[in-house]
Parts: C-alpha cells; structure tokens; sequence
C-alpha cells in the first residue's frame, strides 16, 4: 500500500512504470499492447498508443483513497480478480493507494489516520474512489466506518479530492440500496456530495477494464473523459448493449429464444422474448466484456438485466419480463409476430432500430407507432 518498497530500487529511489514493468516480468511488447487496447477502449486513433504509453511512463503517482459504504464488495472483488497479474493492474498499482479497507495491511486508528493524512495534505491532488451507496435517512447511520457515518467522510474526502469516481452502481445512483421503499435514503455519491467532481461507473460489478481507461485518460489528457447526461463516461456507456451484442443477426432475423434451453437457445438466439433489456441499456459489455475479455452475460445465455441504468432495480424488474414500451423501437408489437413466422420481408421490416411499419400492418397501438 502505498510508496512501499515494492515500489523501490536498491538505492530507495522510487521506479518508474517501465522498471515496475520489468519487476514483475512483463515485456514492453505486451506493455504497448495494453497501451492499444486502452487506445481502442476510449475510441482513440490507434496513433495514440505510444502517447498513452509515454503518459504512464513519466506519469508522477498520484494518491488514490478508496472508500466503501452500503456496497457488496463486488466491484473491489471484480478489480481484484481481472488477472494475476496483468497490465491493467500494474497501471492502477503506480497509483499510491493509501486506503483501501479491504486490501490494506492497517487496521483501525492506524487506517483512519494514513485516510485523514490524505485529506489534510494532499487537498485537491488525490483521486477517490467510492464504491457502495451513501444513505443520507436519520443523519447517515445506517453506515458507519470507524464511528462516523458515510455522508460525512464522503463530503469530507471527496469534497477535497481533484476527482471522485463512484464504482459500480450503488455508488453511481444508489444501486440495490435505494431500490423502493429505500428504507436507508440510499443515495449515489453525486446526490450526497453535489460540488464534487464525479465520474460515474455503473455495473455490477464495474468493468475493472473501464476504471483502468478512465485512469489512463486523466493521466494522458489530465483531465476526466467526456460523459453523459447521467454522469457516465461516454467511451464506455455511448452505445446500446443492443446495438453491438452478438445476438442481434438473430434479432434482425426474427428469431427469438422462446423457452430457457430450447432450440433457440442452444443456438445463440435472441433473448429479448426471456427479458433482456440490452435495448435500453448503455454499457461496452459486449466489446469489453468481463474476466479478460472471456465472456459476458449475454454471451452466456442470460439476458442482460440493465444493471448499468440508474434505478435499475424498480424500472428493470421483472427481469424475464421483456420490455413493455422501448423508445425508439416498437418491438413489443412485432416479436411475437416474427417469431410466430410472419418474417416475409423481414430484411423491409428492420431499420436503423430494428423493426418498422412493414411488420405491423395496420397495428395502430402506442407500441406500434415510431418514435
């Protein structure tokens, strides 16, 4: 944790990224690898690659504070568990982490004075990171580290941090915690702490591949990535799950897993019929996906839940339930009409969203009518 020794030549000089590189046996081939996929991830020229490995090569490490509240772990347990050891987390580790409840050797008071080191010396030079939910009912005290409830330490460090990045969506938008009736006041960190600069990263868990590019831009470019209106990086939430899954040939086509492990579904077919809300959900998973690169759910037969939406939990569910009203789609009027085999002029019946007024033929419901 920290400017430890593993972090230290002989000398007690502190290394630069190409020897930490070196250390733990890492070729600078893969290294510029890293350095292209990264390029790739934040929708850069490929010509950027040698910049992004030149900004982590002379990079000065900047502190990182890590905090937990109303959360499961799981974004810290996805980070942990990307790989042993990869690139990505030897890019976060020439980070000085200074805190971190779950992987830090202090404990107690020792813990709470290296975090209030950071706030006090370091104001305005230090990323925090947040992960869980903040409830802000009854004064904060349904989450208490070290006897002081979350809202005050949040307002406190990240409050003076130069940039917050909320992990996972209990820290985005309240995730699971503020699902109705929200019994805690369950709140995302911009919520509790609206003059912080936050950068939100929804999922659950986050993609570990996504906090490590949001890294390495503010390192390259220093400055945070560009986001959109619900406060979310655009390289990795700009575009539907819908639109670049790997299933939807099938949904062009019509077909449509009707029945968990039926034909349909051995096939690779389209899951939108058993609820999959990729069509009104913003996230890289089908391009990034999770456990490097290996799969992601909708790759692996279950639909996507929308984990990455704010309030996902109230408007997403009934999970299985296909969406009822899709902006921009009208779906609901003609799946079950395609799937029951009216696809003659199917290649007419999809445009730039997927179906148009061929397949509906004189359907005049709400569902029905283009956006």
């Amino acid at each position: 944790m920290g400017k430890n020794d593993a972090h230290l030549d002989d000398t007690g000089t502190e290394l630069n990224l190409p020897r930490m590189l070196e250390q733990r046996g890492v070729s600078r081939r893969d290294f510029m690898k890293f350095c292209t996929a990264v390029s790739a991830a934040l929708a850069l020229p490929a010509g950027f690659a040698p910049k992004v490995a030149q900004a982590l090569d002379e990079v000065k490490r900047p502190t990182l504070v890590w905090l937990e509240f109303q959360d499961c772990a799981g974004d810290t347990e996805a980070l942990l568990r990307s790989a042993n050891p990869t690139v990505a987390e030897i890019v976060l580790d020439i980070l000085s982490v200074d805190y971190h409840e779950t992987i830090m050797a202090a404990a107690g008071h020792q813990a709470e004075e290296a975090l209030t080191k950071v706030v006090k010396e370091q104001k305005g030079k230090y990323i925090a990171v947040v992960e869980g939910a903040i409830p802000l009912k009854d004064g904060g005290v349904y989450c208490c580290v070290s006897g002081k409830a979350a809202v005050d330490t949040a307002r406190e460090v990240c409050g003076g941090a130069m940039a917050t990045l909320a992990v996972g969506t209990c820290a985005s938008y309240g995730g699971i915690p503020a699902a109705a009736p929200n019994p805690t006041g369950a709140v995302g960190v911009k919520d509790a702490v609206p003059n912080a600069t936050v950068v939100n990263l929804p999922g659950c868990p986050l993609n570990a591949d996504n906090l490590t590019a949001t890294v390495v831009h503010f390192l390259l470019f220093n400055k945070l990535p560009a986001v959109d209106s619900f406060g979310r990086p655009l390289f990795a939430y700009g575009k539907r799950i819908h639109d670049n899954c790997e299933r939807r040939p099938h949904f062009d086509a019509g077909q449509y897993v009707e029945k968990w492990g039926d034909h349909g579904h051995q096939k690779g077919f389209c899951l939108y019929k058993m609820g999959c809300k990729g069509p009104e959900t913003y996230h890289n998973c089908p391009t990034q996906r999770y456990n490097e690169k290996t799969s992601w759910p909708v790759a692996s037969g279950h639909g996507c839940v929308g984990c990455s939406q704010p309030q996902f939990w109230d408007t997403m569910t009934p999970f299985y339930h296909r969406l009822p009203h899709v902006p921009g789609f009208g779906i609901e009027a003609t799946a079950d009409k395609i799937g029951l085999g009216i696809a003659a002029g199917t290649a007419a019946a999809f445009a730039v969203h997927g179906v148009i007024s061929a397949c509906r033929k004189g359907d005049t419901s709400e569902g029905a009518k283009e956006d």
